[in-house]
């Protein structure tokens, strides 16, 4: 049994093949996190498990876990910069029961929505090698499977949005990246681009809260009648 196994939330609605918190698929990722944990024996240093609704409507996609933020707690964008943003947004519109995501287990939900990531374990310097991310992107596509029709897919960047493409089985050329972007994909369902919400492009303002939330506006219209979070 991993010595993590208890701190791993089971998102039942989605396929078993969706996560696998043993993965060493790639090793230089592997070797990475290992590395990390000697030198952060309190991190959990494995692969980053899906959290959020099993059932959700919207599934965010990101890029990796960052070593100090989702490798550390084990909880996408929980413990970075780029959570600030994304889970105060999630929280104004009505998909999750608080504006913080503190720890994994502070008891924040996410209601009609969740959130996972590209590639599961830490990269050196936040950049996964695109065998990686082909590598990782089997959990995605078993993750994705389980998507509902009329579902919202929100890309968090261009790596994100190709992988998520990948995973559904289409073609990045026939729909480019570009913030602010819908693209139908079948079923109803629809992905959405956005810039990622780091520190950097925030930071920078080639990404503000206004146009953070104007594509989660988009989102709930996509999406119909909003999600209710009762604390």
């Amino acid at each position: 049994m991993s010595r993590f196994s208890s701190r791993v939330p089971v998102v039942s609605a989605i396929p078993a093949s969706a996560y696998d918190i043993d993965c060493r698929r790639c090793p230089r990722l592997a070797s990475f996190v290992d590395d990390v944990h000697e030198a952060n024996p309190e991190y959990f240093c494995r692969p980053v498990p899906p959290f959020g609704d099993a059932a959700a409507r919207l599934v965010i996609v990101g890029l990796a876990p960052g070593m100090h933020g989702a490798n550390a707690s084990g909880r996408p964008f929980t413990g970075d910069f780029a959570g600030i943003l994304l889970y105060a947004t999630l929280h104004k519109f009505g998909f999750g029961t608080r504006p913080q995501s503190l720890s994994a287990d502070d008891g924040l939900r996410l209601v009609g929505a969740r959130i996972t990531n590209a590639v599961k374990c830490l990269p050196p310097g936040n950049k996964p090698l695109p065998a990686e991310i082909r590598s990782c992107n089997a959990y995605l596509a078993a993750e994705l499977s389980a998507l509902p029709e009329g579902a919202a897919l929100l890309a968090l960047g261009r790596i994100a949005h190709d992988a998520a493409l990948l995973a559904l089985c289409l073609a990045a050329r026939a729909f480019p990246f570009a913030h602010g972007a819908k693209h139908d994909v079948g079923r109803g369902v629809a992905v959405f681009d956005c810039y990622h919400c780091s520190r950097y492009n925030t930071n920078t303002g080639r990404l503000t809260t206004a146009m953070f939330e104007a594509v989660f506006a988009e989102i709930t219209r996509h999406l119909g009648a909003p999600a209710s979070c009762a604390a």
